[in-house]
């Protein structure tokens, strides 16, 4: 992934809960927005509700050159008051930055000002009022054994106090995030990191935000949400929505479901809320119904060619529940075994009405991650065969049921 596709992905971090269905500025959810990587002013006031004012990273790196550096990215929104003569609400809008740091020495710390003039922008009816924001930028390189390890932290600096919840805001960076390149060298995962890298990777610490791979090692992603490593964005997806845990085609049936007036107003709140409703009102049939899934197996269908779906018995010739087995206690359990259920796991608080209850196996089978569950219908149960018929089983693991052979039965 180079950095015009990390970028992508890491606006869809920027932009997360900028807005919020259905779009509008009268919305209750929409006048007191909320979103991840807030840096509050250091010196505000409690009743100012402001976030902590830093973040900071700790990460992996593998030089491959004596001359090898790095370049980061700074992206944050500033906030941007906009203010009418006329019946239209005032709403807070953002402004986009990207502070880009070049060059930056992969050796000892380095300090970088950051400095965002305010404004004030007329545009007939229309004014526009910024902020001023000043942060600063801390770089610190040390060895790890043969690795490199560097912790960049940004801090908010706002010089003076902050009261009120509204000035708190205005003096943030929102949705702060870092992007950083490495020239002559490579970033190691730190989620899976590779074996000699493990006790290293241990020994870094992360506040307010997570770095992960953005496609390649020699780009990283640092976020104020835990994503996996090499995020990448749907292709299905027509454009982004900004709506917390969105998803698309719900979404985008909602905003085609709101009335002319509804659509009018959302229009009117924000430019990218016209965005949203407009793009939503243009989708096709067969764009639309591409938001509604997609099956494939990103693992092993799209190298291979396979034209087997990954959930049909067919890929996986070994995975028949119906001679299927597990072994518990020594014992082999498969179709037909009689179990004492032991509930352990708690993930449903019905399950310990079974407890010591005797249920017949009629099934062993594996989830897409591997895992192993054991089907089980109640033997005392009147119902058994004809919830056997159905196929609704009760499920439990390995490690909750106890063979029963002999006189155990």
């Amino acid at each position: 992934m180079n950095l015009r596709a990390a970028r992508a992905v890491a606006d869809t971090v920027l932009y997360e809960g900028y807005l919020l269905y259905p779009y509008r500025a009268s919305a209750a959810k929409n006048r007191s927005r909320w979103q991840f990587g807030v840096l509050g002013p250091p010196a505000a006031a409690g009743a100012a509700f402001a976030e902590p004012p830093s973040l900071s990273v700790d990460c992996l790196l593998e030089p491959r050159t004596a001359a090898a550096s790095l370049t980061v990215h700074v992206r944050f929104l500033q906030v941007q008051r906009r203010e009418t003569r006329t019946a239209e609400p005032d709403w807070d809008e953002a402004v986009e930055h990207e502070i880009t740091l070049d060059a930056v020495p992969l050796r000892g710390p380095a300090e970088f000002p950051i400095t965002v003039p305010g404004g004030v922008d007329e545009d007939g009816p229309v004014v526009r009022r910024r902020w001023p924001l000043t942060a600063r930028v801390r770089t610190d390189v040390e060895p790890d054994g043969d690795l490199l390890r560097l912790t960049v932290a940004v801090t908010n600096e706002h010089p003076g106090p902050v009261t009120g919840k509204r000035e708190a805001t205005r003096r943030s960076l929102i949705g702060a995030h870092l992007l950083i390149e490495a020239h002559g060298g490579a970033f190691l995962s730190m989620q899976d990191p590779p074996p000699h890298a493990a006790a290293a990777a241990a020994r870094c610490r992360q506040h307010r935000s997570w770095p992960v791979l953005a496609g390649s090692d020699d780009v990283l992603l640092c976020a104020p949400i835990i994503l996996y490593d090499n995020p990448r964005l749907a292709e299905q997806s027509p454009g982004p929505l900004f709506d917390a845990t969105e998803i698309d085609e719900l979404l985008a049936l909602r905003v085609m479901t709101l009335t002319e007036d509804e659509k009018a107003e959302a229009r009117a709140t924000d430019e990218r809320a016209r965005a949203v409703v407009d793009r939503c009102d243009a989708l096709t049939p067969a764009e639309l119904s591409r938001l509604h899934g997609v099956r494939r197996d990103p693992a092993t269908d799209a190298a291979e060619g396979s034209t087997v779906p990954w959930w049909d018995p067919a890929a996986d010739a070994a995975a028949d529940p119906e001679t299927a087995a597990v072994v518990v206690d020594g014992v082999r359990v498969a179709k037909g075994s009689l179990v004492r259920i032991h509930p352990s796991r708690r993930a449903d608080a019905q399950d310990l009405f079974y407890a010591g209850r005797v249920a017949r196996v009629t099934a062993v089978v594996s989830d897409v991650d591997g895992g192993t569950h054991v089907a089980l219908v109640l033997t005392d149960d009147p119902g058994a065969d004809l919830h056997d018929w159905y196929g609704r089983y009760l499920y439990f693991a390995p490690d909750e049921i106890e063979p029963l052979t002999g006189e155990g039965r």
